[in-house]
C-alpha cells in the first residue's frame, strides 16, 4: 500500500495540516508519508516522540545521507559546501560548536541589545516618516535582523539585497533544481571572498574571530552561510506573525503594551503556534529504533512534524488556543537537543526589542488588509508573509 501524501498547506496560519493532526492523534503518533520528492518516511506527530529523536544518537542530522528526508528530487544544494553545525553528527558537532556558542550567550546577547534598539528606532522614524499604507515586511520585518546579522557577521549591509534574494530563492519550493544550485553558488562564492578578504585584513567580528582562533576558512565559509540564512529568514517572518496576531488581538495587545513583562511569554507562545520551521528537526535513522511501538529501521528517514507536536495536547493545555501568557518553553520550535538554535536568545530579544518599541510608538497600527486575505508562504520551507500592508493614524 503506497503511504499518503504528505500535506503542506497548513488549516489556518498557525496550525497544522488536518493529516499531520491525525497522524499525532493516531494510535502510535508515527505513520508513514510520501514526501513531494517520492521519498517514503515516517513522520512523528507528538512532542514527546520528537524530543526523544532529537536526544538519541541512533538519528543522523547529516543532510548528506542519501536517506535524509528532502522535498525536492534533486541532491541538495549545501553538497557545494563543507558541512555546516546542523549537518554534523557527534564527534564532530561539539567541537564545531564549542567554538561559536560563546558568540550567542546571554551575555553577549545583553551587549547587542543598546545597538538592535537604535536599529528597530531608525527604522521605525523612517516607517512615520513614509507613505501609508505601507508593507512592513520590506519596511521593518526583514531589515532589522538582516542589518543585526550582517553586523554580528561582519558581512556588508549593502549587500542585503543580494543574499535576501538568493536567500528567498533557496528557501521557495517553486524555485527550479537548477535555481536552487544557482542561489547556493551565489552566496558561497560572495561569503568565500569576504572570507579571504578578512583572512588577509582581521577583523573584530564573528567571522573574524573565528578565523583569528584558527577555524580552516572553509569551514567558516559554511558557518556564515548557515548564520546569515537563519539569522534573518526565520526572525523576519515572526516579526510579521507576530505583528498580526497582535494586531488581531486588540485587548491583549493593550495589556502587554501597559506592562512589557508580557512580551516574552507573548513570544514564546507566538513561536510555538507559528513553528515557522516546521520539518526543520527531521532525522535520518543510523540503527534500529522503536518509539511508539514503531520499529524505524536504520537507513529510515523521519519526518518531525513540529507543528504539530507543538499543538500536542498531551504536552499543552488548550493547545489549539492562543494563549499569550502561557509562557512554555517545552516546544521544539528552536529544536532540541544537541541541535537547539544557537541564535535563540538573539531572535528572542529582537522580537523583544520590536514589539514593545513598535507598538508604543505607533498605538494605532492596523492591517491594511485583512488578515486571511494576506499572502502567506505555503509555498517556502520557511513560513511566513510575502507582504503585510499596514496603516496608521497620527496622534490627535
Amino acid at each position: 500500500m503506497t503511504a499518503p501524501a504528505l500535506q503542506t498547506t497548513r488549516r489556518c496560519p498557525y496550525a497544522p495540516p488536518d493529516e499531520h493532526t491525525r497522524i499525532r492523534d493516531s494510535d502510535s503518533g508515527i505513520s508513514q508519508v510520501t514526501l513531494p520528492s517520492g521519498q517514503v518516511a515516517w513522520a512523528m506527530g507528538r512532542l514527546e516522540h520528537i524530543r526523544a529523536m532529537l536526544t538519541d544518537p541512533r538519528f543522523s542530522s547529516d543532510r548528506r545521507h542519501p536517506n535524509f528526508p528532502r522535498f525536492t528530487r534533486e541532491q541538495p544544494a549545501f553538497d557545494l559546501m563543507r558541512p555546516s553545525l546542523i549537518q554534523l553528527d557527534p564527534p564532530d558537532h561539539g567541537p564545531a560548536r564549542k567554538a561559536v556558542v560563546g558568540e550567542f550567550t546571554v551575555r553577549r546577547m545583553a551587549g547587542l541589545r543598546p545597538r538592535i534598539q537604535q536599529i528597530v528606532g531608525e527604522h521605525i522614524d523612517a516607517l512615520l516618516a513614509g507613505p501609508r499604507p505601507t508593507d512592513l515586511v520590506q519596511a521593518l520585518s526583514l531589515p532589522v535582523p538582516s542589518l543585526v546579522i550582517c553586523e554580528q557577521l561582519g558581512v556588508p549591509y549593502g549587500d542585503h539585497e543580494f543574499f535576501q534574494r538568493n536567500s528567498s530563492a533557496l528557501l521557495s519550493r517553486t524555485t527550479t533544481p537548477e535555481g536552487r544550485r544557482q542561489a547556493v553558488t551565489n552566496l558561497r562564492d560572495y561569503l568565500r571572498e569576504l572570507i579571504a578578504a578578512k583572512t588577509a585584513d582581521p577583523a573584530d567580528d564573528l567571522l573574524g574571530r573565528q578565523l583569528a582562533q584558527g577555524s580552516d576558512p572553509e569551514d567558516v565559509l559554511s558557518l556564515a552561510f548557515l548564520l546569515l540564512i537563519a539569522g534573518h529568514e526565520t526572525t523576519a517572518n515572526m516579526i510579521s506573525l507576530g505583528v498580526v496576531t497582535l494586531l488581531e488581538r486588540p485587548g491583549e495587545l493593550a495589556a502587554l503594551r501597559e506592562d512589557p513583562a508580557r512580551t516574552l511569554p507573548a513570544i514564546e507562545e507566538l513561536l510555538r503556534v507559528y513553528t515557522i520551521a516546521e520539518f526543520a528537526n527531521s532525522r535520518v535513522a543510523i540503527e534500529d529504533v522503536e518509539i511508539g511501538g514503531v520499529t524505524i529501521r536504520a537507513g529510515d528517514p523521519v519526518l518531525a512534524l513540529s507543528n504539530a507536536a507543538n499543538h500536542d495536547p498531551s504536552a499543552f493545555d488548550e493547545a489549539e488556543e492562543i494563549k499569550l501568557d502561557r509562557g512554555a518553553r517545552n516546544h521544539v520550535a528552536f529544536g532540541f537537543g544537541i541541535h537547539q538554535c544557537l541564535g535563540q536568545n538573539l531572535a528572542r530579544m529582537e522580537l523583544q526589542i520590536v514589539f514593545d518599541t513598535l507598538f508604543r510608538r505607533i498605538p494605532t497600527l492596523r492591517l491594511a488588509t485583512p488578515a486571511d486575505a494576506l499572502p502567506y508562504k505555503n509555498d517556502a520551507f520557511v513560513y511566513g508573509i510575502h507582504e503585510l500592508p499596514v496603516t496608521w493614524e497620527d496622534p490627535a
